[in-house]
C-alpha cells in the first residue's frame, strides 16, 4: 500500500482492495467487509472496490465533517489513461463534496487534484 498524505485527505494506492482493511486494521467499515472483499474475484475488469472515498474508520462509527478522510484507488483498475483518470476524478469528486459548498469549487478542486494524482500514479 502506498500512503500519501494530501492535506485534506490520505491517498491510498494499492493493487489489492483488501489492503485498505488491513491498513486500518478492521474487518468491516462503511458497509464493506474484508471477508467479502477477499472472496470476490478481483480482476482488472471488476473488483469489490475500484475506488473509495470515505472517513478514516473510527471504532464509534460516528463521524463529523472534521474527521479525517481517505481516497483509495485500486491500481489494478487503472488500465488505460482514460480509465485511470475517470476513476481518480470519480473518487475525488466524492472528496470534494466534503470540502466545498459551491458547485464550481467542487468541480475545479476535483479536476485540479485529479491531474496531480494522475501524475503520481503514472510515475
Amino acid at each position: 500500500m502506498i500512503v500519501i498524505v494530501r492535506g485534506a485527505y490520505i491517498l491510498l494506492l494499492s493493487y489489492n482492495p483488501a489492503d485498505i482493511f488491513t491498513y486500518y486494521g478492521v474487518e468491516q467499515m462503511h458497509g464493506l467487509s474484508l471477508t467479502e472483499c477477499m472472496a470476490y474475484n478481483n480482476t482488472k475488469d471488476d473488483a469489490y472496490i475500484a475506488g473509495w472515498s470515505n472517513f478514516v474508520p473510527k471504532e464509534s462509527g460516528e463521524y463529523t465533517s472534521t474527521d479525517k478522510r481517505f481516497v483509495f484507488i485500486n491500481l489494478s483498475r487503472c488500465g488505460s489513461d482514460v480509465e485511470t483518470f475517470g476513476l481518480i476524478m470519480h473518487e475525488l469528486m466524492h472528496q470534494s463534496f466534503h470540502m466545498h459548498k459551491e458547485e464550481e469549487d467542487i468541480i475545479t478542486w476535483a479536476e485540479e487534484e485529479s491531474y496531480e494524482i494522475f501524475k503520481i500514479i503514472k510515475q
